[in-house]
């Protein structure tokens, strides 16, 4: 290999595509990586195989990257339970598994170059970017942030600078920026930048209301440690389980969005979004989790995990911060084995049967309903519980009389009266 070798990692969309031809012009030897990160079909990788040859790539190389998808993302997401800003499944976390997959083509090829289509006005270049320095020392060539610097149609400066060479550019490349994997779907451009209605092509995973099947939809998920290992009975590897997942819940219009969000570079970004598997789980593993952790556990776990969401999302899957929440967030996990029941009539998935050995149930009380403690313990509780506030009150006498009235003349007059 030369000291112009490159590695570009290849999707077959507009993006990438533009990259092959303009690298090979500045001199580069371009190999092509398409990082497999589940959602593509036997057909649509030939495609990509195809494409990358036909605008000039050297070599392609195509790995299957479903299983550190599932290891590395997944796992950690589910049991953590949080989406970025309390809505966004992180369906961008394959980046960084994609950027890994690259840097160690790189090694193989004895290359320092590492290529990525990514735009300047994003937040995936920031993933891209970050992941790359801090898995070692590469130089980063990001061809679109290039041209940008000259010309701000940038899409249309592609299509362009393709065609012109000779080469097609596909119908849908040309409406939408779609990025699938084994998570779910995003798509974004068109009308969903310009805030409104997204059109009927922007469904991939989900179904309208009106093609919902008329049966409803039972699933049981079971889990182990809070990873989920089992539908219906059956072990499943990972990812064929969320694929599965995807295809069964899409078909009920599970799990899709409309996202807008505060992104790294300090736009609102908006898009659609389809996670049907993703919510599944996630609604599955809550229901476990409430059920067989302890209040304080399932007060504090939140702040963790939204933390680590915030790491994830803004390219920080590196950070060592991260790899110490993940072990807390496993931790947290120990007693979260057993099966949850899931139903939807569609839009929406509930879960309505757990069955685990670790519930936090105590035989000989149940909520409302009977108790093993007395009425007299019960008030006796309920004054010490709130003494706190009482004797404030108590204390304040003056001044919690004039909060209940609305009027705080009181609060002033004793604040003068103590100077």
């Amino acid at each position: 290999m030369t000291d112009k070798t490159i590695v570009l990692a290849f999707s077959g969309g507009l993006d990438t595509s533009f990259c092959v031809p303009w690298l090979t012009e500045q001199g580069y030897a371009v190999t092509t990586l398409f990082v497999d990160t589940g959602g593509v079909e036997a057909n649509e990788r030939d495609y990509i195989a195809q494409r990358a040859v036909e605008l000039g790539a050297v070599k392609h190389v195509a790995v299957d990257a479903a299983q550190d998808i599932w290891q590395e993302v997944v796992v950690p997401l589910v049991r953590a339970g949080e989406f970025y800003q309390s809505q966004y499944p992180l369906l961008c976390s394959d980046r960084y598994v994609i950027v890994r997959k690259a840097l160690e083509l790189c090694d193989e090829l004895g290359t320092r170059h590492f290529a990525h289509g990514c735009t300047g006005m994003g937040n995936d270049q920031v993933r891209f970017d970050l992941t790359t320095q801090a898995l070692g020392n590469y130089q980063i060539v990001a061809p679109i942030r290039e041209i940008q610097q000259r010309d701000r149609q940038v899409r249309e400066f592609e299509k362009s600078y393709l065609q012109e060479r000779g080469y097609a550019v596909r119908d849908k490349t040309s409406t939408y920026t779609i990025n699938e994997n084994l998570l779910g779907v995003t798509i974004s451009g068109a009308e969903i930048d310009r805030w409104e209605t997204p059109g009927p092509d922007t469904r991939q995973l989900t179904r309208p209301r009106g093609e919902w099947p008329d049966q409803p939809l039972q699933i049981a998920i079971t889990f182990e440690a809070g990873i989920p290992v089992a539908l219906d009975g059956e072990s499943r590897p990972g990812p064929d389980m969320l694929a599965e997942l995807n295809r069964r819940f899409g078909a009920y219009g599970v799990g899709r969005g409309i996202y807008t969000g505060d992104t790294n570079v300090g736009l609102k970004g908006r898009i659609v979004y389809e996670a049907p598997g993703l919510t599944a789980l996630d609604v599955a593993h809550r229901a476990l989790e409430e059920a067989t952790c302890t209040r304080h556990q399932n007060r504090f776990k939140p702040v963790a995990a939204r933390q680590w969401a915030e790491l994830v999302y803004q390219g920080f899957f590196y950070e060592p911060l991260k790899t110490d929440l993940e072990a807390y967030l496993a931790s947290a996990q120990s007693a979260l084995n057993g099966t949850v029941t899931l139903l939807t009539h569609g839009g929406t998935v509930d879960a309505v049967a757990i069955e685990s050995d670790h519930l936090l149930v105590n035989d000989s009380a149940t909520y409302a309903q009977s108790a093993d403690w007395t009425s007299a313990e019960a008030q006796g509780f309920i004054k010490l519980f709130g003494q706190s506030s009482a004797v404030w009150a108590k204390v304040n006498k003056d001044l919690a009389a004039s909060r209940r009235d609305g009027d705080d003349s009181v609060g002033a007059a004793s604040s003068r009266d103590r100077r």
